[in-house]
């Protein structure tokens, strides 16, 4: 580190006097996860294993394994038993700041989970009036940040309620019964009872259903009419495996219009998670919704944070990140950047999702007989499969469109089963402007692996598929699909690619990057201070392809006046552009 802080220094030369602290701890992209089970799980001899096979506390394994930033602890006010009350919240957030996490503090307002479902007062304020939850509302959340604060603890963020999607402490703040007065009159409680404390903690008011923008646009159009005051729109996303995509879109969507309908306002994924049974369909959607969450206009989308990750057969959880064997499944390497090689064919186990007529990377070709394609489990290696069956006679096919494919010989090749009978059951490649070709699939009851040689691609683009003409009843199965490079092209002498280019520079506006990657890979750019400090993450994308590129960053416009370093870095690869804030 020591050696990358000298090589700002000369290149910015030598540039004398520091910048202002604001501008050299700009929050980078909230990467966390709320593990308040974590001191109950210890107490019942629940143990984590880290990558090197090593047990190790939690807290460090998910900062050393994942990268992960932000820890997010719940609050209840009377619990049975005291875990997630206050002394419980002080001792797992005391863990937390000693390896430097931020934090964000979840007030749920009960003695036990609040929920959609499920908002009850705690026992202690069950006879109070409206006047009297108001300023127990205040008071509770006053005491705890306090108890934090006398501890050097500041949160970055609090959450007034927790999934609040028909209010909560019901029934005096039940929406559906007594409408948004009384509820905004709590969240409001909530957020002077935050800024009195603690100032610069940002205010969350939390809703479920991250994908259902209509019930956004009710829920937070109320709270506004009726004068709640809160600065962050928290969501929760829970999709299974099969329905993963079509979430993630649709979050992104809702995201981007709660912060163009609420000017001012940030967006934060308080909550995500997935069945810990379908590892890399959970990796996919945490890769997917990260990305989708980064591209928030004007850097609103604050950060990603799972739901106890760490659960495993505990209190019948099912939806966490961890095996019985004690070690994260594969689903939680979802919060590290895409490794830069990446399999040519994209989902080709078919299990980035769960038994689904839509598998993601794959499109289903044919006009009627759309149902005849789909996945489904009796995998090959692992749990799903492709299928095409249909009770009545049928045509499809299913393919993927691969690109940045290096020219030179390949062979494809796959897993398969087939009942026989079909009038076209192959396995097929079409190189773009080369010679289609294709493989039957034997008729074999048990997994045997068929083979396409001699695809030739030379403008590193083709098509792959599966495509059946069947008669009624007739089936057939693939699976773990290959594209193996067998004599790579030479690559063609070329220059260089060009330097970086940052414009306008010096600005205090958006800026426009340009640049080429010489190979695919994930992209990061990051600015720095003149000391070395990370400023703002401005960009973290899991993929890119190889070739020139057009980024709008949009630096925070507190930025104090100054010379930065921009690093823009792809793999192994970075390059460095001086920027200057007038």
């Amino acid at each position: 580190m020591r050696q990358y802080v000298t090589y700002l220094l000369l290149a910015l030369g030598m540039l004398a006097g520091r910048l202002p602290v604001a501008a050299q701890t700009a929050p980078a992209f909230a990467k966390g996860a709320d593990i308040s089970w974590i001191t109950e799980l210890e107490a019942n001899n629940y143990q984590f294993i880290n990558k090197a096979g090593a047990q190790q506390d939690l807290f460090q394994l998910l900062q050393g394994d994942y990268g992960l930033n932000t820890i997010r602890l719940r609050v209840w006010v009377n619990p049975t038993g005291g875990y997630n009350g206050a002394a419980d919240v002080l001792a797992k957030a005391k863990r937390a700041q000693a390896l430097g996490y931020r934090l964000l503090i979840d007030f749920h307002y009960s003695d036990t989970f609040a929920d959609p479902a499920h908002q009850t007062k705690p026992a202690a304020w069950q006879s109070y009036t409206v006047a009297q939850l108001k300023q127990a509302v205040y008071d509770h959340t006053s005491s705890v940040l306090t108890l934090l604060k006398t501890n050097g603890i500041t949160p970055e963020w609090v959450q007034v309620g927790n999934e609040t999607n028909d209010g909560m402490l019901w029934p005096e703040g039940r929406l559906t019964v007594n409408g948004f007065a009384n509820f905004a009159a709590f969240v409001d409680q909530g957020y002077a009872a935050v800024k009195a404390v603690s100032p610069t903690s940002k205010v969350i008011a939390h809703f479920a259903n991250g994908q259902d923008n209509g019930a956004f646009r009710y829920y937070f159009d109320g709270l506004q009419a009726n004068g709640a005051r809160w600065d962050v729109v928290g969501l929760s996303l829970y999709p299974d495996a099969a329905t993963w995509p079509t979430y993630t879109a649709q979050a992104q969507a809702n995201m981007n219009d709660m912060v163009s309908r609420y000017p001012g306002k940030q967006v934060l994924v308080v909550e995500v998670g997935m069945p810990a049974y379908v590892p890399l369909a959970t990796r996919e959607f945490l890769y997917d919704i990260i990305a989708k969450t980064q591209a928030v206009p004007g850097n609103a989308g604050l950060g990603v944070l799972y739901w106890e990750p760490e659960a495993y057969n505990w209190q019948g959880y099912t939806l966490g990140a961890w095996g019985t064997d004690g070690r994260a499944t594969a689903g939680l390497d979802g919060f590290l950047p895409r490794p830069a090689a990446q399999p040519l064919v994209y989902n080709a186990g078919f299990e980035y999702s769960a038994a689904t007529q839509s598998p993601p990377g794959w499109t289903t070709v044919a006009s009627a007989d759309a149902d005849a394609d789909y996945t489904e489990t009796g995998g090959h290696a692992s749990q799903f499969r492709l299928t095409h069956y249909k009770a009545t006679a049928y045509q499809v096919a299913t393919t993927q469109a691969i690109s940045n494919v290096p020219n030179g010989t390949y062979t494809l090749r796959a897993w398969a089963q087939s009942g026989g009978g079909q009038t076209t059951c192959q396995l097929y490649a079409q190189p773009r402007g080369g010679t289609e070709l294709a493989v039957a699939l034997p008729t074999t009851t048990t997994w045997t692996q068929i083979s396409l040689p001699g695809v030739v691609i030379t403008n590193g683009q083709l098509t792959i598929g599966l495509r059946s003409v069947a008669a009624a009843g007739n089936y057939c199965s693939l699976d773990d699909v290959e594209l193996v490079p067998t004599a790579l092209a030479a690559a063609p002498a070329t220059s260089a690619p060009a330097a970086p280019q940052l414009y306008p520079n010096p600005s205090r506006g958006p800026l426009t990057l340009r640049y080429e990657l010489p190979s695919a890979g994930p992209v990061q750019v990051a600015l720095y201070a003149a000391t070395g400090q990370l400023v703002h993450t401005l960009a973290d994308l899991p993929s890119q392809a190889a070739g020139p590129h057009e980024l709008t960053l949009t630096p925070a416009p507190t930025l104090a006046a100054g010379a930065y370093v921009l690093v823009l870095r792809s793999g192994a690869q970075q390059w460095h552009l001086r920027l200057l804030q007038p």
